[in-house]
């Protein structure tokens, strides 16, 4: 019974951060957003293993993240809105020594919000794509208010600086 609970309640958290990221991100609506399917996935994690990350407590996934390490030229026509962010995803090479990273998204569970499980999370995936990138600057395009702070946090602790693309609403 109680094996029969725990599988019920982590297809519960994965259907509520399934449902959270459609309600935030709306990307079936936006063909410029990145639609995170199984073959971005996978693309994904050749550009680097650790551009996907979660948190799970014993009911399963409370958190997820994506970064996307890129160069600085991708970067900054992403910044001035000449390339969208599935463009900035595709021109991206997967084999290439990245000096920029997009903090693309991260959610959270909002029982598991504050506790700065998003930004340990980005800190970790940051500390280990540095061992093979010499990464020079963080860009984000902020979705939430919240974003935006825990991505200056993020800027702050690694001492880096942070870009910024104009609020996601205005679009």
């Amino acid at each position: 019974m109680l094996l029969i609970m725990r599988k019920t309640k982590m297809a519960s958290n994965l259907e509520r951060l399934i449902r959270l990221a459609d309600e935030t991100f709306a990307v079936r609506n936006d063909p410029n957003q990145l639609n995170v399917n199984e073959e971005i996935m996978s693309r994904l994690r050749r550009i680097h293993p650790r551009t996907l990350s979660e948190f799970n407590d014993a009911n399963g996934p409370v958190a997820w993240v994506l970064v996307i390490p890129t160069t600085l030229e991708l970067m900054n026509q992403f910044l001035k809105e000449e390339i969208s962010e599935k463009e900035l995803f595709d021109l991206t090479p997967e084999k290439a020594k990245f000096d920029a990273l997009y903090l693309c998204s991260a959610l959270v569970l909002e029982e598991y919000r504050r506790r700065g499980i998003v930004k340990n999370l980005v800190l970790e995936a940051i500390s280990e794509i540095r061992k093979d990138h010499p990464l020079q600057a963080l860009f984000v395009w902020p979705f939430t208010r919240e974003g935006e702070l825990v991505a200056e946090a993020i800027a702050q602790s690694v001492s880096l600086p942070l870009f910024k693309r104009k609020d996601r609403k205005n679009h």
